[in-house]
């Protein structure tokens, strides 16, 4: 009988072409993949809960998978053994057979970090971004983000969704010693999303442009106005949120 289980992940997307496997391309969705099936000696299929893009980290992700054998007590520790010391297998757990990684997740959490002063062990890591700041425009702008609103200002046209209607829980910018870090928890997140809130915040937190501004791209529904320059290397995925039944077995 095939059981459902969960992969919980952490990883460094430097040297991925993104999440999501891509044909002749490295991903961590690849990786994890091969993997498992010279572990299982089975070809699995698995769904992940988001995909970021090239570049971009993560701190927890996740995967599921169908297997109807018995999962060795050294799975987790053999897929580490194999996998680029940049992915890192946290844990395996059995889910519902109906539970989903993706559509049964309730809300997401992203950071970005930026880098005031420039530093080598942040390389890759982080957006080095010197210029002179105003912190309270920047949280302003990110206050102005939450609710449920439209946000096709800040999402890249390429995108297969129905709609682009968001609700942001959390939105607010922190300084910590010299990086400046943007949080954002939202039900979903669009293409380019956080990056383009990012982008276009810093824009205002110089100077660009001001409160009103901002909120007048938020309203025009034009993703030519916002800003998509920030790297995906300051981009985490910090948590991804799921309602506590989703882990106990029927």
């Amino acid at each position: 009988m095939l059981k459902r289980y969960f992969i919980e992940v952490e990883y460094l997307g430097t040297p991925f072409c993104g999440f999501q496997i891509q044909h002749q391309s490295k991903t961590v969705q690849g990786e994890l993949n091969r993997a498992l099936e010279i572990r299982l000696k089975e070809k699995l299929e698995t769904v992940t809960s988001s995909r970021t893009d090239t570049g971009v980290h993560a701190r927890q992700n996740f995967l599921h998978f169908d297997y109807s054998g018995h999962l060795p007590d050294s799975l987790i520790y053999n897929l580490n053994a194999m996998l680029p010391a940049e992915i890192v297998v946290k844990r395996i757990f059995e889910v519902a057979p109906n539970a989903h990684c993706r559509f049964d997740a309730t809300r997401r959490t992203y950071r970005y970090v930026v880098s005031r002063k420039k530093t080598a062990f942040l390389h890759q890591r982080s957006y080095y971004y010197p210029f002179q700041l105003n912190p309270e425009i920047l949280q302003s702008c990110a206050q102005a983000c939450i609710g449920t609103k439209d946000f096709t200002s800040f999402s890249k046209r390429q995108t297969d969704v129905k709609h682009f209607q968001c609700t942001i829980f959390e939105s607010k910018w922190v300084m910590e010693n010299d990086l400046l870090i943007y949080t954002v928890e939202a039900n979903r997140f669009l293409r380019g999303m956080v990056r383009a809130l990012v982008g276009t915040m810093l824009q205002s937190g110089r100077g660009k442009m001001d409160l009103i501004s901002f909120e007048k791209i938020l309203a025009q529904k034009d993703c030519t106005l916002a800003d998509f320059s920030p790297p995906g290397c300051g981009l985490y995925l910090e948590k991804v949120h799921y309602p506590d039944s989703l882990f106990e077995l029927k």
